[in-house]
């Protein structure tokens, strides 16, 4: 199965929701928030630094939880803005 390329939007909403979980991480290590969320401390870097920008939402959700968001924040932050 090929996958469609990720259009730049996408790729820009995976960036922002990689610093969302950057900043609501503050000063907990990757492991720490990463074993919280049931990751592994590589998804958690590879959706930080945007190189998985489309994670599953389950992964989002757990993430979530893991910080203390709610999935209306991570939306509101990470949704696409109108041109």
């Amino acid at each position: 199965m090929v996958r469609t390329p990720l259009t730049p939007e996408e790729r820009e909403r995976g960036e922002r929701l990689g610093t969302l979980l950057r900043e609501a991480r503050g000063g907990r290590s990757m492991v720490e928030v990463a074993a919280s969320a049931g990751l592994s401390p590589e998804t958690l870097r590879k959706i930080e630094t945007g190189r998985a920008p489309t994670p599953a939402f389950f992964t989002v959700a757990a993430l979530a939880e893991a910080l203390g968001l709610s999935l209306d924040d991570v939306v509101r932050h990470c949704a696409l803005l109108p041109a």
